[in-house]
This record gives structure tokens, sequence and C-alpha cells, in this order.
């Protein structure tokens, strides 16, 4: 009798141990089977409340009003970009003294966004390590290419490619490099915003 339930107990043990072994299999080759991006599309967890009371970046198009640290600015058109399963926006922006400025739009899963000058002078290039620009050191993130669509007065094709490097500071400091088509590299440096820094006011109406 003793033998027997020895017997069954160390027969279920055993059958724990190999259960154990194959979930830890297949949570590995899941891991490694993730897809990596820039930006996954949908937040399962975004603050909705924010949305409703500071309006949701994720739905920016041309003609709508953004309200950036107390400068108000009109969307002018807008990028929208994919790369594998993500996407991303970034909105031109352009205030009452013609001074224009890119909003960021990304989720990774976290909503993200970033206020971006673009650097004309500049003439840095990407690919290095780290860069030192403008009295910072900045550290590469990522770099890839996307698919790009372009609505309203973006400058660019209808669609096309853009490749581009990310390099982030201490801060939440971002300097990026962008190629649309077969045009040079362009230079931007940007801030990161926290959500209650931007309001948003849309003018186009609903879909």
């Amino acid at each position: 009798m003793n033998g027997s339930v020895a017997y069954l107990v160390t027969a279920v043990g055993c059958l724990v141990g190999v259960a154990g072994v194959v979930v830890a299999v297949l949570a590995v080759r899941r891991s490694r089977t993730r897809p990596s991006g820039r930006m996954q599309a949908g937040d399962p967890l975004r603050d909705a409340d924010a949305d409703v009371l500071r309006g949701d970046p994720r739905r920016l198009r041309a003609g709508d009003v953004v309200e950036i640290r107390q400068v108000s600015y009109v969307v002018r058109g807008t990028i929208r970009l994919v790369e594998g399963g993500w996407s991303w926006a970034e909105h031109l922006l352009d205030d009452a003294g013609g001074v224009r400025r890119w909003l960021s739009v990304e989720e990774g899963p976290d909503l993200e966004l970033v206020l971006w000058a673009a650097e004309p002078g500049a003439t840095v290039t990407p690919g290095a390590p780290t860069i030192d620009f403008a009295g910072r050191r900045y550290s590469w993130d990522e770099s890839g290419q996307a698919r790009y669509t372009a609505i309203g007065a973006t400058g660019l094709d209808p669609a096309g490619t853009m490749r581009y490097h990310d390099y982030q500071a201490p801060g939440g400091a971002r300097l990026s490099f962008e190629a649309y088509g077969e045009a040079g590299w362009e230079v931007a440096r940007g801030e990161l915003l926290h959500r209650a820094e931007v309001m948003i006011y849309p003018q186009a109406g609903e879909d």
C-alpha cells in the first residue's frame, strides 16, 4: 500500500515537472518571436479619461488646434508611418507667428508625445553609437525603414518610404534623423511631453 502511494506521488511529481518545462519553453519561444518596432497599434490600458478631457492625440488631423505648453498650433498636415505590424504618426504644426514644429504620436505600448524642432543647419550624420550635438550627448535608440502616407501640407509625396535613426539623451531629449525617398537626412531635436501639457481642440468634425 505504502509502495503504491509512493509510486503515485513520484509519478505525479514527474508529470508536474515535465509540464513546468513545457510552459517555460513555450514562454521563451513566445518572447523570441514577439515582433519589434517603434510603436504597437492600440493600447488596451490607455487613459480614456485624459482623452475625454484633453482630446485624443491619436485622432489628430489637419485643421485641428493643439495647445502645447500654452502655445496654440494648427495641424497643417499628417504623416502616417507603418513598419511591419507597427505604426505611428507625425503631425506638422504651425503657430500664429509661422513657427513650425512636428508632434509625433506613438504607442509602445504607453502613449508617447514628442515635440520636434528642425535643425536645418546641422552637420551631424547618423550611425554612431553616440552623437554630441548642441551641448548634449545622445545615445542610439533605434533605426529602421517605414512606408508612409502623407495628408495635408507636409511637402511630401502622397506615399513613399522613410528611413530613420533615433537617439535619446537623459531627461527625455531626443535627436532624430529622417530621410524620405531619395532625399538626404533631415535632423530634428525633440522634447518628450507630459500628457497634461497637450490640449486638443478638434476643428474638422467627426468622421
